[in-house]
């Protein structure tokens, strides 16, 4: 081959390569994850155990969220699952999911000693979610059901303590769903292992005056539960809905954002006609898109 034809083909291979790479540099590039409270590592699945039409098993639960990149489970059993508390336990660690907070009782009950009883065994550092409803119905004073609700909580912040777990007071409607009522209970109470989880859910009376109290909780939140919220859903019979079907959950979610909220973000299924897999992956894919849609936050001043 001649000097001339050489530089020619050199000369076209390397517009050819340029071509190609041009090409490739043309393809949409897949949008960064999420960090921070919203990144995937950081998402607790809740309500996935009572609710699930598949009515999965410790195994099947947690090869669920595998294939969703979930790695972290908040407990919410029923009375069925209690001879399954150490197989869940052990098939989570197995699989590498932490489990991050069990559903407890009010009161230091039998169902209550057995999940003590096993987070002993497995020494499991957790989360126990608590909720109760109004602490003393005949007393009419704040400051007796402020006084009821801490005297319910002592003995189980107490075991709580022992056992290196936190609490989690529970908004779930009524007296004790209020956050201002949580906060007051908090204040009595003073126990540093002692915080809070909100959940969207329960709180669509909260809607209009989320954005005053939400300063006065988030030093004491554990995890925020995550909704598609709507006004009125309760009476539309809307009260679970997938991330990103409401009109009001993107303002709340954006607040919490700007806020500088680092704790944990819950998504649930919640949903008894649903495959869990499916209402998690709903709200997965909704929250990614309402993310990748709300404007960034401004930088937090020093």
């Amino acid at each position: 081959m001649s000097l001339l034809c050489r530089f020619s083909a050199s000369i076209l291979g390397s517009y050819l390569l340029l071509s190609i790479g041009l090409v490739q540099s043309a393809e949409p590039v897949p949008p960064e994850p999420a960090v921070g409270p919203f990144a995937r590592q950081n998402l607790v699945a809740w309500c996935i155990v009572p609710f699930d039409a598949k009515q999965r098993g410790p195994e099947e639960r947690a090869a669920m969220l595998d294939g969703l990149g979930l790695r972290r489970l908040a407990y919410d059993w029923r009375a069925e699952h209690i001879p399954t508390f150490d197989a869940e336990i052990e098939t989570m660690r197995r699989h590498g999911i932490e489990l991050t907070a069990w559903w407890f009782p009010a009161a230091l009950n039998d169902e209550a000693r057995a999940i003590l009883d096993a987070i002993e065994r497995h020494k499991l550092k957790t989360q126990l979610w608590v909720s109760m409803g109004d602490p003393a119905p005949s007393e009419p004073s704040q400051e007796g059901k402020v006084a009821a609700a801490v005297a319910a909580l002592e003995p189980i912040s107490k075991e709580a303590r022992r056992l290196d777990c936190k609490v989690g007071l529970y908004n779930h409607g009524g007296w004790f769903g209020q956050p201002e009522n949580q906060i007051a209970v908090l204040q009595s109470l003073a126990q540093p292992h002692v915080g809070l989880v909100y959940n969207f859910h329960h709180g669509h009376e909260h809607l209009d005056r989320f954005a005053k109290f939400f300063p006065q909780i988030q030093a004491h939140l554990l995890c925020v539960n995550l909704n598609g919220m709507i006004a009125g859903a309760d009476e539309a019979g809307k009260k679970i809905l997938p991330i990103g079907d409401g009109d009001r959950e993107a303002a709340l979610i954006s607040l919490i954002r700007a806020s500088g909220y680092s704790g944990l973000i819950g998504i649930l299924d919640h949903r008894p006609e649903l495959d869990a897999e499916v209402a998690l992956q709903l709200n997965l894919n909704g929250l990614e898109r309402l993310l990748r849609d709300l404007p960034e936050p401004a930088p937090k001043k020093p």
